[in-house]
């Protein structure tokens, strides 16, 4: 269908409390805006970002994702609102959809309904039990009679449980001749997008409500909005992977990554965490571990590990506090309590507990490499850059500070020392 598409992006967003911009607060990873493009390039190639504050910040962060988004710095000194903000944007299309980019659970499907109008405006409503906070809708015989804001309602008017969803499309031609005769009388001095509904019906245009469903059109105010709008989100996202085929247990202890993929037959126990691009294939995610942007095949992990940036396992298990972070770890198995960073250890290779790649010496990273069926045992330290060939064994205990020879014994001990009846003079317990 050929439609504009504008994005009101420009509000300060002081509810939030925050020196981020309101739409650049994440949501399932990303930040609430990328969503509602995502929605508008589903729909559109004519796509326009309205900005205003912290404009340059926010453009930079969209341009780092997106193509093709053009953008407009809003007037605010001169026409604050959103009436002035979708004032003199060049459109390709006859129909304009305007979406607010605090809005991150819309989606495509959910706007196609107002797509199917050809009303000179079409407007999205939903009615509430408790409309407080929301422009009012008054409709009359299946047309829009008018819209008011909440702050200019009068009593009756505030008994209206129809409200406005906030998204609208209107025909160019609409704007075109009614922008130009907006007028910022009301109580906050601004120019309302609203007024063009209000024009529009005193010229008997044709202004269609379309009920939607009120949790696609959710706005986000409040770090309290944030909060629940995410919990929908993660709903979503749960409810697609295990539709796909991904086990989960107690499902709604798990949180998933919006970027995450999934891939074969996968299993998450209950409190797991699933951060960033993250690729999980064929393997199972034991409870109460963290995985960030990693990718792990055809493996276990935890409970109670974590898998941090960069990290790649395959056939590999890591149990309960193993930490890998930057690592490829391949047919390996580390059953607890390790840290692994910066190493490429192959496979047949078993690491002991407490085995440690002292991979930063306070200003560089460096790289441990463990080759084939090498054997670590507990509390080894490898201080990289070191290598460690096939087949060797690493003696419990040892730090390793030097390369090791394919077939190998490496041991680095103190020799133990045995002093008789020492506990007894410590302690005087009168035996000699």
């Amino acid at each position: 269908m050929s439609l504009s598409v504008i994005i009101l992006a420009a509000g300060q967003g002081t509810r939030m409390k925050s020196d981020l911009p309101k739409v650049l607060h994440p949501i399932s990873g990303l930040p609430m805006l990328h969503y509602t493009l995502k929605a508008a390039q589903a729909l559109s190639d004519d796509i326009t970002v309205v900005l205003y504050h912290q404009a340059d910040r926010v453009r930079e962060n969209i341009e780092k994702s997106f193509e093709g988004i053009k953008f407009k710095i809003q007037d605010h000194a001169n026409y604050p609102g959103t009436g002035g903000a979708v004032m003199n944007i060049g459109m390709l299309h006859d129909r304009v959809l305007v979406l607010n980019g605090d809005m991150p659970l819309v989606t495509a499907e959910s706007l196609r309904p107002l797509l199917m109008s050809d009303a000179d405006i079409v407007m999205s409503v939903f009615d509430l039990d408790d409309p407080s906070g929301y422009g009012r809708v008054i409709v009359e015989k299946g047309e829009v009679q008018g819209i008011v804001e909440e702050k200019d309602c009068s009593e009756e008017q505030k008994r209206i449980k129809t409200v406005n969803a906030g998204v609208y499309i209107f025909k160019k031609e609409i704007l075109d001749r009614y922008l130009p005769l907006l007028s910022n009388d009301n109580a906050q001095a601004e120019y309302y997008l609203t007024d063009l509904v209000r024009l529009a019906r005193e010229e008997g245009r044709h202004i269609e409500p379309v009920w939607v469903e009120e949790e696609a059109f959710k706005g986000v105010n409040s770090r309290y909005d944030l909060a629940h709008a995410e919990e929908i989100m993660q709903e979503r996202i749960r409810e697609k992977w295990m539709r796909a085929g991904v086990t989960m247990h107690l499902p709604h202890t798990i949180y998933i990554d919006s970027r995450a993929v999934f891939e074969g037959d996968c299993i998450l126990d209950n409190g797991v965490t699933i951060h960033g691009e993250s690729i999980i294939t064929r393997s199972h995610i034991k409870s109460h571990s963290v995985i960030e942007d990693a990718d792990i095949k055809d493996s276990s992990c935890g409970p109670m590990a974590r898998v941090r940036p960069g990290s790649i396992l395959e056939k590999t298990h890591i149990g309960n506090f193993v930490e890998v972070k930057k690592s490829h770890l391949k047919g390996v198995k580390a059953g607890h309590l390790s840290y692994l960073g910066d190493a490429e250890i192959d496979e047949g290779t078993n690491i002991g507990a407490g085995t440690i790649t002292c991979n930063y010496d306070g200003v560089r990273k460096y790289k441990t490499k463990i080759g084939k069926n090498v054997f670590v045992g507990s509390d080894t330290q490898f201080v990289a850059p070191v290598t460690i060939e096939d087949n060797v064994l690493i003696a419990a205990g040892t730090t390793v500070t030097e390369d090791v020879r394919e077939g190998s014994l490496a041991i680095s001990r103190t020799p133990q020392k045995m002093v008789a009846n020492f506990f007894h003079r410590f302690f005087k317990t009168g035996k000699k």
